[in-house]
């Protein structure tokens, strides 16, 4: 039987107990069907990037699936007429993972990487004394810009000597 992975987004305002009865309805309908459901992950409440169906959050929920595609069809059928879940996407795989998916895993590897890391989990490296930006000069003085006032932008008023150059 061919292998999928299904994430479902339900709304922000329901129970933790209304999400696993909706869960359990949904796993249901895939046993039904002459399939199984091979992993459940419950994600959690997390932010939306834009607001669907007036939702700025959602319960978020993985399915690993093992199940003919009208179990699959049916299922998605159901998502679309229930209210309470704002979207969902089903993506056909080769093989599903084993351990945890990386929603999980995310908050572990973190601290299983050593060494400094940003907020996007990236190793920023040494930065070292930055003598790579070369001599950048004497930064106090601000007398290099003459009276224009700003950053190399032109004056408002036409300097005397480009007056006297033109009008010959």
């Amino acid at each position: 039987m061919p292998l999928y992975e299904h994430t479902f987004m339900v709304r922000q305002d329901l129970s933790n107990a209304q999400v696993d009865a909706l869960t359990e309805q949904f796993k249901s309908v895939i046993e039904a069907g002459g399939g199984s459901v091979a992993k459940t992950e419950y994600w959690g409440v997390k932010p939306l990037a834009y607001r669907i169906k007036k939702n700025r959050k959602a319960h978020f929920t993985l399915f690993n699936l093992d199940t003919p595609p009208a179990a699959v069809a049916e299922m998605e059928r159901q998502m679309a007429l229930s209210e309470d879940v704002v979207r969902f996407l089903t993506i056909r795989v080769d093989h599903l993972e084993d351990g945890p998916s990386a929603m999980m895993r995310r908050g572990r590897d973190r601290d299983d990487r050593g060494g400094r890391d940003d907020r996007f989990g990236r190793d920023r490296g040494d930065r070292g004394d930055r003598g790579d930006r070369g001599d950048r000069g004497d930064r106090g003085d601000r007398g290099d810009r003459g009276d224009r006032g700003d950053r190399g932008g032109r004056s408002r008023a036409p300097r005397e000597e480009s007056k006297s150059e033109g009008g010959e």
